[in-house]
């Protein structure tokens, strides 16, 4: 969702007649990438509830969701489960209504909540948050694992690693595991088995390419387009820009006595 935003504001910006007015408070500049983000949070239920897939992080914590709750996303989930289905239509009409409405004579108070200090609404999340683990089952070895597992993510955070795909792994690892053992007998526990077959040999071609190509084209772009080193240092190791009398390490100028 925030590539979509993103993307949005750079076409705003390019087609726009002012654009030295983006960054300085221009309604183009937020009604575009807002209404981007509200269709990418709407259209990514989409593979979720029709196939099965999840495309983002959050739509993968909704699919747990609807595991847990014996409902499987997918092509049959119309005729096994339409009242699920339905129901999360329904919600999103019924969601943009209570938006609407709440959002006029709310938006003062929305504007106060932004301005509270993230030291003042970390420790309240954390208190939710294992309060909501706690009730699920009464367990503290849940409490322990949401500690180390936010450590874990903090730690993905700092080292630039995304968390989405941990989470999209968390979701879909266990049915991997299941589909993989019922394609191991079907198949008599030979691999090659999933080369014979048109769709599953597609779907194996395209995570090989993937999963060389991406890393190929990162390190391309890094290559291609190298981290600007810092102008100052280049310029003190550089012998056409000597250092001058005011900076460190540079020659002092002698006082001039008159003769």
């Amino acid at each position: 969702m925030t590539t979509w935003g993103n993307s949005r504001l750079t076409v705003e910006k390019r087609s726009s007649r002012t654009p030295e007015q983006f960054g300085k408070g221009a309604i183009e500049g937020v009604a575009g990438p807002e209404a981007a983000n509200n269709t990418a949070a709407t259209s990514s239920f989409i593979p979720l509830l029709t196939l099965g897939i999840p495309a983002n992080a959050t739509m993968a914590v909704m699919f747990g969701a609807l595991l847990l709750a014996g409902v499987t996303p997918g092509p049959q989930m119309i005729d096994e489960h339409p009242e699920v289905f339905w129901g999360v239509i329904d919600s999103m009409y019924i969601g943009n209504l209570f938006l609407i409405i709440l959002s006029m004579p709310l938006i003062g108070l929305f504007v106060r909540v932004l301005r509270v200090r993230a030291s003042t609404l970390a420790p309240l999340t954390v208190l939710i948050t294992m309060i909501g683990v706690y009730t699920i089952r009464s367990s503290m070895f849940d409490m322990l694992a949401v500690v180390v597992l936010g450590v874990v993510g903090y730690l993905m955070k700092k080292v630039g690693l995304p968390p989405g795909p941990l989470v999209l792994a968390f979701m879909l690892g266990n049915l991997l595991e299941t589909d993989f053992r019922r394609s191991m007998r079907m198949f008599d526990g030979d691999v090659t088995g999933f080369l014979g077959r048109p769709v599953s040999a597609t779907l194996l071609v395209f995570v090989v390419v993937f999963t060389v190509a991406v890393p190929l084209l990162s390190l391309r772009k890094k290559l291609r387009y190298p981290a600007p080193r810092d102008t100052k240092t280049t310029q003190e190791r550089t012998p056409d820009h000597p250092r001058t009398a005011a900076e460190p390490g540079g020659p002092s100028e002698e006082p001039r006595h008159p003769g």
